[in-house]
């Protein structure tokens, strides 16, 4: 029988989903598997309030602008709360592109401003400019002294500005970022992350899925290692699609 259990809360699955967001949800249950660790995925969505103790880490995909529209007034109106009383007790909160979107205060789509949900300091706007495509890869320091690569894609029209209490997840290496002009990609608060890299992220950057386990189960000791060819090849592959 396995010691612990890894609990995550997809919130908008059917909704917040169009950039092969499940093969995050796939990472981690395997990777939770492959060592022991019992994996539990539960479901939030339109209408369904909240339960900030359900689950160590809560996940947030993309969607159409129709779709994120529907999400962004429910998460202000029925999750904002329970999502800022799980991220006060430490569970992580990884959100995806459309969802990353939806982190900060607002983000300005055409005439309307949909809310967000005020768990980082960042703005969206969305810009009459060219949409922001490519590969990219970014230098994250998770731990002190300990700089790793993220390598993805990104697809967004929205362009993302941190205000002054914000940290990004990283430097830009290639691709755009945030914006296309500050270098920054992303946004961390303390286990409260947004990224635009999609692809699916995590199949890319298996260790980066096992920062989020660990992290998200507050382990003291490391995860036990996994035999990763498979896993350092797609990491490989995707840091030559963006040229680092």
């Amino acid at each position: 029988m396995a010691e612990r259990q890894l609990r995550v809360c997809a919130l908008y699955p059917d909704l917040m989903n169009i950039y092969a967001d499940r093969g995050n949800l796939l990472l981690l249950e395997r990777r939770c598997r492959w060592r022991g660790i019992d994996f539990s995925l539960g479901a939030c969505g339109l209408g369904e309030r909240l339960d900030p103790d359900s689950a160590d880490i809560y996940y947030i995909g993309g969607g159409q602008d129709r779709d994120q529209k529907l999400c962004a007034y429910d998460l202000a109106e029925l999750k904002r709360d329970d999502l800022h009383a799980a991220a006060a007790r430490g569970a992580v909160i990884l959100a995806v592109c459309g969802g990353y979107q939806l982190l900060g205060h607002s983000y300005q789509l055409g005439d309307e401003t949909l809310p967000g949900t005020g768990l980082v300091d960042a703005t969206t706007v969305r810009a009459d400019g060219p949409r922001l495509i490519g590969n990219v890869a970014i230098e994250v320091e998770l731990e002190p002294g300990a700089r790793r690569v993220l390598a993805g894609f990104e697809n967004h029209g929205g362009r993302t500005h941190l205000g002054v209490a914000a940290q990004p997840l990283g430097r830009v290496l290639r691709g755009h970022g945030n914006n296309g002009h500050d270098h920054r990609e992303g946004v961390r608060a303390g286990n409260v992350i947004g990224t635009y890299l999609h692809g699916p992220l995590l199949p890319k950057n298996a260790w980066f899925a096992d920062w989020l386990i660990a992290s998200a189960l507050q382990l003291e000791r490391p995860l036990m290692p996994l035999r990763d060819e498979l896993e350092d090849a797609a990491h490989a592959e995707a840091r030559q699609a963006a040229g680092v």
